[in-house]
């Protein structure tokens, strides 16, 4: 997600190459908490955070490899691999690599941490391409929440497909609008005590001042926040994560170096909270279409 007040900025701040066989060059403007550190921990079972102080990164571990969710900016590739490192995980052990959504701040990591790993990439089919060319095909513009280097997709995933690796299955949800290939994922953990339904919830904020109508790369893009608002309203889980710390009160939840406690994730009220939220903006916005 990019915050509205640096979306042009960062993107006047971008730099375009004829050829992705050079460096993507990331932004020179970002919020400072992408990148600032914070220390990964266990959330659930074996279900830990490896990401940013805002930019969450999730890594699932099982008997037959781990899965990592989202990487964060491009500059976050040796954080996120020393956090996995110090939790006494190695990052060639990730043979699954998933995306929420494909922006930069998400995504920016992912050809560099897909290289090193040698994990498959799975990627919902709406994202699918803006994932192929690093971002040239975004419907803001092309461009417009910034380049990153592109990535060879492995698998294209679709509403309710199963992702499965050791004992653990995971269930895509197709939560367009926010990207055309936003998604959610549903999984179980389990600790001594008890499992826990775990949803990462990528929340449908949106991100553009335009009408919908002026949209013309995604002319569905009314219908799909319309579905996904709805669609996420009647999830049913345990505990619930999102692609960003902020959107689910990570530090408030978590202090550092406070241990394991996860039933401070338990929070169906701030959930529906922050969902009713994105219905109110997306009603304001019809509105104007």
């Amino acid at each position: 997600m990019l915050p509205k007040n640096c979306l042009l900025l960062s993107c006047l701040l971008c730099v375009s190459f004829p050829s992705f066989a050079q460096k993507v060059v990331e932004p020179a403007f970002k919020n400072p908490e992408w990148t600032k550190p914070y220390s990964p921990f266990q959330i659930a079972g074996n279900l830990y955070y490896v990401g940013t102080y805002d930019l969450a990164c999730y890594l699932i571990v099982t008997d037959q490899g781990n899965i990592l969710i989202n990487t964060g900016v491009q500059s976050s590739a040796p954080q996120i691999k020393a956090n996995i490192a110090s939790l006494g995980f190695r990052l060639s052990d990730v043979k699954i690599l998933l995306n929420t959504q494909a922006h930069y701040d998400h995504m920016g990591a992912m050809a560099a941490i897909k290289k090193e790993s040698g994990a498959k990439l799975m990627i919902d089919a709406g994202d699918a391409g803006v994932v192929a060319d690093g971002g040239q095909s975004d419907y803001l513009d092309g461009g417009r929440n910034c380049l990153f280097a592109p990535v060879k997709v492995d698998r294209i995933l679709h509403d309710g497909d199963t992702i499965q690796l050791g004992d653990m299955k995971l269930v895509m949800l197709h939560h367009p609008g926010h990207t055309k290939g936003s998604c959610s994922f549903l999984f179980d953990v389990k600790d001594a005590k008890r499992s826990y339904r775990v949803l990462i919830a990528n929340i449908p904020t949106i991100i553009t001042d335009k009408p919908f109508s002026e949209l013309k790369r995604y002319p569905g893009i009314a219908r799909d926040y319309g579905y996904t608002i709805k669609a996420m309203k009647g999830l049913s889980f345990d505990i619930w994560l999102a692609s960003h710390g902020s959107q689910f009160e990570l530090q408030k939840k978590h202090k550092e170096g406070s241990g394991y406690h996860p039933e401070a994730f338990m929070d169906k009220e701030g959930y529906d909270l922050e969902i009713k939220d994105c219905e109110e903006e997306y009603l304001e916005k019809m509105k104007k279409k």
